[in-house]
């Protein structure tokens, strides 16, 4: 089938961005996104073209690198997957795509479809860690966990970090994203000690970083390929009153 692409092309971080128009041929339904675009970068080197850049690593929707927006959503809407998850087969032919970066302050595009999301890495290194020397790896039988905290925890911890949940919030807010790393963090009793104390530091440097502020849209939850819920929000927002005001 043949798709008609309108691709965001953008030199670098200065220099200004416009819609660029491609004819995506012979594509096959098979194809995952990321694979079509591959097609797409061949036929455009082989004229001497520059090739689109797009971030990508896995592409089992593990590692989060990937991720643009798809017809103004963020990983074009299907739900629970990566664009490295998405094939060819839900498009028909004919069909017009517009590809973006995703678009935030703290996101700024490097090049194309490709965003720096370092701003994310400083938000864990603000508390994503303990303070004493833990030896070796502990046996991990040595702490009972309770299941339904083992299941909430692990179920915040599928974050991979992609920031579509950004791109998709009208206040370009990482609350989904700050929500699940504290989740899973202070849950489980090992990160019961400096919880407070991570929690503050997590939520500081969130704000540093220039990301909005949550207003309860939910269109994060909807575009999260992890499924993310709003509840980590909320654990939060309940995390960080108890430290503010409460030590």
């Amino acid at each position: 089938m043949k798709i008609i692409l309108h691709v965001w092309r953008q030199e670098n971080v200065r220099a200004p961005g416009r819609m660029v128009r491609y004819e995506a041929t012979d594509v096959n339904p098979d194809m995952s996104f990321l694979e079509m675009l591959d097609v797409v970068n061949e036929d455009l080197v082989s004229g001497r073209e520059a090739p689109i850049a797009f971030d990508h690593d896995c592409r089992e929707g593990i590692c989060g690198s990937c991720g643009f927006m798809i017809n103004g959503v963020a990983h074009g809407g299907h739900k629970g997957t990566t664009v490295c998850q998405l094939h060819m087969r839900h498009f028909s032919d004919g069909d017009e795509l517009h590809l973006e970066p995703f678009r935030a302050a703290a996101f700024p595009v490097i090049r194309d479809l490709v965003i720096d999301r370092s701003a994310f890495d400083r938000i864990i290194a603000a508390g994503g860690f303990v303070s004493v020397s833990t030896g070796s790896a502990p046996d991990g039988n040595a702490i009972p966990v309770p299941k339904d905290i083992a299941d909430r925890a692990m179920d915040a911890a599928a974050c991979i970090g992609c920031g579509a949940c950004v791109a998709a919030c009208p206040n370009a807010s990482a609350s989904l994203f700050t929500g699940a790393k504290l989740s899973h963090l202070n849950l489980l009793p090992q990160g019961h000690a400096e919880r407070s104390q991570r929690t503050l530091r997590i939520v500081a440097r969130t704000r540093e970083e220039l990301f909005g502020s949550c207003t309860n849209i939910g269109e994060c939850e909807a575009v999260c390929p992890k499924e993310i819920k709003l509840e980590v929000i909320a654990r939060m927002n309940r995390s960080y009153l108890r430290a503010r005001f409460l030590g």
